[in-house]
């Protein structure tokens, strides 16, 4: 299979900005940004609606719910979802409560993404943040499972603000192959042309990146940046 090229490759990223510092001058510039390079989407925290996307676009805007810990209640993930969709959002990016991985309670994760998915419900693309790094190879598959079973589109990898790290390789191979139905979104340390497409080669059909002009200038040159 061809290796995809530079505009296809930023036809995947979600263009993101979720600095806590972030202004609202900050996201007009993300905006712009995300146009000139042709970026699927930006990807926003909630206080920073509504985005205005520019007559003509067809940028979507991709917002995060219960992030970054995962974890709020469900109610409360539910409400920030709703409201987000209510403000303009195309998309969201629901951090799951880590902790229930680690303990193997699938049901509560189900019904977790279960309720964002029923407050935000399709048109809206839901993905689901499982926070890869910080799992087993057995809890990766069983939260992307959950995540099925509760009606999502996407499983990510990341929220590029854990400890653990970000996206790697072989949970984004993981993931695919685990939930085939689903895609996958690949986030967290993902800052050159090289390690793009080699996320995308292991299934990621989408790119969560914070530094988008410089992935796609260089092969060779990181991004700069928080490394989301």
């Amino acid at each position: 299979m061809n290796e995809p090229s530079v505009a296809q490759v930023a036809q995947a990223i979600d263009h993101t900005l979720l600095k806590p510092e972030a202004t609202h001058a900050d996201v007009e510039a993300l905006v712009a940004e995300a146009v000139e390079l042709g970026t699927y989407s930006v990807c926003v925290s909630p206080s920073m609606l509504p985005v205005a996307v520019p007559a003509g676009s067809d940028l979507k805007v991709a917002v995060v719910c219960g992030f970054p810990s995962g974890k709020h209640t469900s109610a409360v993930k539910a409400a920030e979802a709703a409201e987000s969709v209510a403000l303009g959002a195309d998309e969201i990016d629901m951090v799951i409560d880590v902790g229930a991985a680690k303990e193997g309670r699938f049901d509560a994760i189900e019904a977790d993404i279960a309720a964002v998915r029923a407050a935000a419900p399709a048109p809206t693309v839901l993905k689901v943040i499982i926070e890869s790094a910080a799992l087993t190879d057995d809890e990766i598959v069983g939260a992307c499972r959950a995540a099925a079973a509760a009606g999502a589109d996407f499983v990510k990898t990341s929220t590029g603000f854990h400890p653990s790290g970000g996206a790697a390789e072989a949970a984004v191979r993981l993931m695919a192959e685990t939930v085939p139905d689903l895609q996958v979104k690949a986030s967290g340390g993902v800052r050159t042309l090289e390690q793009a497409r080699t996320m995308m080669a292991a299934g990621a059909t989408r790119l969560g990146v914070s530094g988008s002009r410089a992935l796609l200038s260089s092969a060779d040159q990181p991004a700069s940046g928080s490394g989301y």
